[in-house]
């Protein structure tokens, strides 16, 4: 397994419109404007909003709400496919202006779709009493029934109307477009790396990327370029995250909220029970996972790690891959488990719905996009041919093949709580995980569960960490602006809380609440522990599947498909999985803490 020079490929957005300035673009806008401007007009019409009592004439209202159904699944569909071509091109060039025009004027839409959904909501949460008389007329309103019945609940989280509007329209100029302020700064800056006798500037992107390096000289001194690159950009950045967060607060309460976590929670679809029973599970883990980083420390000759050894590779078998070859692998892998899936990935790739190449003007990280008109989904990556970047890969492609198994459903149906939209992708990442561990030799493992246990450790230890971060920060905003060495101190504190004794405390990262944009996301406060939920979930989903083979599969692509509507511990108990027990999570960790056993065996 080598990795080559080779071309990455860019993703092709041409299957959805052809620019971002071309006629059948345009056609889009005035058709999704014109399909607004209908749904807006039967809002108005029927005076869609919060009712006073409940209406006598049921049949009126069921052919009122059948064609509120229509327009909205019309309008969404257009505009989400035009948010989504857009995003394309925002995410993969920063400097592109023409793409941030069409982004801001696709927002004031998104605002218009916004305010005649906060009617809509109003209005179905009057009419929860009559629910069942409802979708006994109706087959359009039955099949929304999961989704009507979540809306009527989570309508009384509501401010009158116009507060809402004045909320949305906000958003607009206020912590709604901080994420943009994030995301350009931290993609276009660039910073000075000298290497083998040469110096050059090096996007963020790239300098992280060398994380991974096996030189401890360059781990190190990336290390420490980066976070001088972030002291430049550090205040705009804590101003950014202070207007989110002091939103977020503000609109907690307004709302009804008890505070912005359980704003978090009405969100994923859990409650407290859930999220306790989780969060105990990950501290009980910790000695585990440090446990984990110390054998990294001596496999790599250390007494302790620094925050730079985090992401080295161990192991004498550096696996690496070339574009094909990963591609390759995946498409064989998911063969193994299911014809569908696999030919999806092999759609995927063929299509070119990836975008692989890391460049200037690109966002870090990695993600996947549903596109709403085709029905297909786009993913972001910035690979390097490491075995971490393939299982990324593995993951993203998990996430599209969720949005795959959700085709021909209704906008209003589609999607998932952040909670269960990892449960596809630590799938497929699984899958793809113990297929190369079974495969390599006693030598290449250590490098195998390397990278298993590295990421485990960051989505259950670092996550923890951002959680800890993320309730400090805002306990501290409800007071006053938080200053960006409060925001430095504060995640160094979550840091040491959480990997303790296993990372040399001269040497964290104090900047992780910059470069992570999950922060700055208005509507998804608290995007940490959805991912520790994912992980642990999606584990112990797959444990089922080894229990019970082939006759498995139905049943997970319909959770799949189902993960739009019903609440998470609804959905899990079709899988005999009780989300509230801490037993349950314990499961999933034992897991790992049996491929921590087996890493420590093993010499590096």
């Amino acid at each position: 397994m080598t990795k080559t020079a080779e071309k990455l490929p860019h993703w092709d957005l041409s299957t959805i419109y052809q620019g971002l300035d071309t006629p059948d673009f345009e056609d889009g806008l005035a058709a999704a404007k014109q399909q607004l401007e209908k749904l807006e007009e039967v809002v108005r019409e029927n005076e869609i909003d919060r009712l006073e009592r409940v209406p006598s004439d049921v049949s009126r209202a069921a052919l009122v709400l059948e064609g509120l159904l229509t327009r909205f699944d019309e309008t969404l569909k257009s505009i989400n496919t035009l948010e989504a071509f857009v995003y394309g091109h925002v995410t993969t060039d920063s400097y592109n202006q023409l793409a941030a025009r069409r982004m801001s004027e696709l927002e004031r839409l998104l605002v218009r779709v916004t305010k005649a959904s906060v009617r809509f909501e109003s209005w179905i949460g009057s009419l929860a009493p009559t629910m069942e008389k409802l979708c006994a007329l109706s087959k359009s309103i039955e099949e929304h029934c999961a989704v009507l019945e979540r809306m009527a609940e989570e309508s009384r989280f509501l401010m009158r109307t116009e507060l809402e509007d004045l909320a949305s329209e906000l958003q607009l100029s206020g912590g709604g477009v901080m994420w943009k302020l994030q995301g350009n700064v931290t993609s276009q800056l660039k910073m000075p790396f000298e290497r083998d006798g040469q110096t050059e500037l090096l996007p963020m992107t790239v300098l992280r990327n060398l994380a991974n390096d096996a030189n401890e000289s360059v781990r190190r001194r990336a290390y420490e370029v980066e976070l001088e690159g972030w002291q430049h950009v550090r205040e705009p950045v804590a101003f950014a995250l202070n207007c989110v967060k002091g939103a977020g607060i503000t609109l907690a309460e307004r709302r009804g909220y008890d505070d912005v976590l359980h704003t978090a929670l009405v969100r994923s679809r859990i409650d407290r029970e859930t999220l306790d029973a989780l969060l105990a599970a990950m501290r009980g883990s910790f000695p585990m996972f440090r446990r984990y980083l110390k054998s990294k420390a001596q496999k790599l000759g250390k007494a302790k790690l620094a925050w730079w050894d985090l992401f080295a590779p161990v192991g004498e078998t550096e696996l690496r891959y070339s574009w094909d070859e990963a591609s390759a692998y995946i498409v064989k892998q998911f063969a193994s488990f299911d014809d569908e899936l696999a030919e999806f990935a092999r759609q995927a790739f063929e299509r070119r719905w990836i975008d692989a190449e890391p460049r200037d003007g690109k966002r870090g990280g990695a993600f996947c996009m549903g596109i709403p008109g085709p029905e297909e989904s786009r993913i972001l990556a910035n690979f390097d041919g490491s075995f971490d970047a393939m299982t990324t890969l593995a993951h993203e492609l998990g996430h599209g093949f969720h949005n795959h198994c959700q085709k021909g459903l209704s906008q209003l149906r589609k999607g998932s709580p952040m909670t269960l939209a990892e449960t596809a992708s630590i799938f497929c990442e699984t899958i793809v995980f113990n297929a190369a561990l079974a495969e390599v030799p006693p030598e290449a493992q250590v490098t195998i569960l390397e990278n298993q246990l590295l990421g485990a450790c960051q989505v259950v230890v670092d996550i923890y960490s951002r959680f800890l971060f993320e309730s400090e920060l805002i306990k501290r905003r409800a007071q006053a602006e938080v200053s960006a060495d409060e925001l430095c101190e504060i995640m160094i504190g979550a840091q040491k809380e959480t990997y303790g004794d296993a990372l040399d405390p001269q040497h964290l990262h104090p900047y992780m609440w910059l470069l992570k944009p999950h922060y700055y996301y208005p509507d998804l406060n608290f995007y940490n522990y959805p991912y520790a939920f994912g992980l642990l979930f999606g584990l112990g989903v797959y444990a089922r599947y080894r229990e019970e083979g082939a006759g498995f599969i139905p049943r997970y692509k319909e959770l799949l498909r189902s993960t739009g509507e019903g609440k998470v511990a609804d959905l899990a108990s079709h899988f005999g999985i009780d989300v509230r027990a801490r037993d349950f999570w314990d499961a999933s960790l034992k897991v790992l803490g049996e491929q921590v056993d087996r890493y420590c065996e093993l010499k590096g």
